[in-house]
């Protein structure tokens, strides 16, 4: 009976070795340890001789000492991360750092643009604004769209020019077409006392 025990729970730590996907461990710590912070002491983890390495295509290497996993880590122009310390033994993976960080940093700031929803950038024209300035403008509502953030985007008048407001919903309709290509109506003109405004949002 011990032994069919034994045997029933090895087969289940060869069934998890060889189907767990180590890829993913890559995402259980912020703080890696980096080449050789790897072999220092560290208050909260064991000290490290032999580590399970992954290599920078996400294959297991098998367990193999430290000093071997950074040797071959340097002699590939990448680096070791611990990113697993407390497994059994800790799971490191060879990859490029700095690369890996650039695009935690790209993906979080794009994340976090999403969750705000981009910013609201603010243009304004008035309902004489001569062709030139209208398309300079326009360029810079296209400019913001494509980087994410929405435009409110507002006509001004003065004193008479309020009595002739299908001059700003004109103007408006036009800033529509030319930037019809990345841009959705998300507030349609509208007046607000003395302006005329609407929103539009990244496609």
């Amino acid at each position: 009976m011990v032994d069919s025990v034994k045997r029933v729970w090895y087969t289940l730590l060869r069934f998890r070795e060889r189907f767990f996907d180590f890829r993913e461990v890559v995402n259980i710590n912020k703080d890696f340890r980096v080449n050789e912070q790897i072999l220092r002491p560290h208050k909260d983890y064991p000290r490290v001789r032999d580590v399970r390495l992954i290599d920078e295509n996400g294959e297991q290497m098998g367990i193999v000492n430290v000093r071997e996993a950074l040797q071959i880590a340097g002699e590939r122009g990448l680096d070791l991360i611990e990113v697993a310390p407390l497994a059994s033994p800790p799971v490191c993976r060879i990859m490029d750092y700095g690369r890996y960080k650039y695009e935690q940093s790209k993906k979080e700031k794009e994340s976090q643009k999403k969750q705000k929803g981009g910013d609201i950038k603010g243009i304004w024209f008035r309902p004489g604004t001569d062709d030139h300035d209208v398309d300079f403008k326009i360029k810079s509502i296209i400019k913001f769209l494509k980087e994410g953030d929405k435009v409110k985007v507002t006509v001004r008048f003065r004193s008479r020019e309020i009595t002739h407001p299908e001059f700003a919903r004109k103007l408006l309709d036009r800033v529509v077409e030319m930037a019809g290509e990345v841009a959705s109506v998300e507030k349609p003109a509208a007046m607000e006392g003395r302006t005329m405004t609407m929103i539009l949002a990244p496609k």
